[in-house]
């Protein structure tokens, strides 16, 4: 490796690992030299450093407020409460330098409504890499946590995962998917990372984000979207107060439901439960009318409706939601374009 390669190494190491701010008192003269050694180096390759891999810096990690409205008006359809919600949640959070707790969103409602999609859509606009960033963590409840028998195994390993990555960069982001699937009393191990605490042995956990992912409460949801379709009623009539408590108990009482009797309800730290509404047929239209832009495609009525009608809705007797909300519309494009 040249010498050049090698300076920009060094830095990358001890701009993006922190050690620039950690390093021991005997190592001080050491680390001088080395910054009066390489400051002409610095002159003409300042930034050179940071293409070589992702850092937990501003260059990295920058919430855009603008491209997180944009998307969620372009992108996301017929949830009028979850993007005002995540929208105002997300701007509070991001422009606070100093919060009390981290950011806790726990998302329900059924298949195709957008849970994982607005998941991507945060990303997206806080992370440069996006969901490929090494600073958002996935976890799918029957792929890491499958087993019942294994519960006291699975609370440590996710409290060290969650404790050795906000070390890493504190604002990670960690996305629990099928939460409706995880075994109860699991998600309580992290709890404390959750809570309003300064730090935990030495570590502040106050800047990460959790999301929670869940097909519990749906049937609420669902029932509440269809009073209003009945009484003629417009569904941006429905309001957060309509859903929220509703939405809570149902999701704390669900025996089958990683979040049944957690502590993280009974205790408050959850921020927002965010309702995700069925969707009705013109929403699967501008699903697929979405599709076909994000495909390089001129976007088709004629073609949407097709796919739209194409789709299974509920009630049997009325059709009024989509059984898999936009789930399937990408694939069913392939049929009519």
């Amino acid at each position: 490796m040249n010498p050049e390669k090698r300076h920009v190494l060094l830095l990358w190491m001890l701009v993006c690992s922190g050690m620039t701010e950690a390093i021991e008192p005997f190592s001080t003269s050491i680390a001088v030299g080395m910054a009066a050694a390489l400051t002409g180096f610095l002159a003409s390759y300042q930034n050179i450093f940071y293409y070589f891999n992702e850092c937990c810096r501003p260059e990295w990690i920058s919430f855009n407020k603008t491209g997180l409205e944009v998307d969620l008006e372009s992108k996301l359809f017929g949830q009028h409460i979850g993007s005002r919600i995540i929208l105002k949640a997300l701007t509070g959070f991001m422009s606070n330098d100093n919060p009390k707790k981290p950011l806790v969103l726990s998302l329900h409602g059924h298949t195709g409504t957008g849970k994982n999609f607005v998941s991507k859509l945060i990303a997206d606009n806080i992370y440069k890499e996006g969901m490929d960033s090494s600073f958002v963590h996935v976890f799918t409840s029957e792929l890491h946590f499958p087993h019942s028998s294994k519960l006291d195994t699975y609370k440590s390993q996710l409290q060290q995962w969650i404790k050795g990555n906000v070390t890493n960069c504190e604002r990670s982001m960690f996305i629990f998917d099928e939460m409706d699937k995880m075994q109860p009393g699991l998600i309580d191990s992290i709890k404390p990372y959750l809570d309003y605490y300064d730090k935990l042995d030495g570590i502040s956990y106050r800047k990460a984000i959790f999301i929670f992912l869940s097909n519990a409460g749906g049937e609420s949801i669902t029932q509440i979207a269809l009073d209003f379709w009945r009484a003629a009623r417009d569904r941006e009539e429905i309001e957060l107060k309509d859903l929220e408590t509703l939405l809570s108990l149902s999701v704390f009482n669900n025996k089958n439901s990683g979040l049944w009797h957690t502590s993280l309800i009974d205790k408050n730290l959850v921020d927002f439960f965010v309702p995700f509404l069925p969707l009705e047929y013109r929403h699967v239209v501008q699903c697929a009318m979405a599709a076909m832009k994000a495909k390089g495609l001129r976007p088709d009525k004629n073609v949407a409706d097709q796919v739209a009608r194409d789709v299974n809705y509920f009630p049997k007797s009325e059709r009024v939601f989509s059984v898999k909300g936009c789930k399937t519309i990408e694939n069913k494009l392939h049929y009519y374009t």
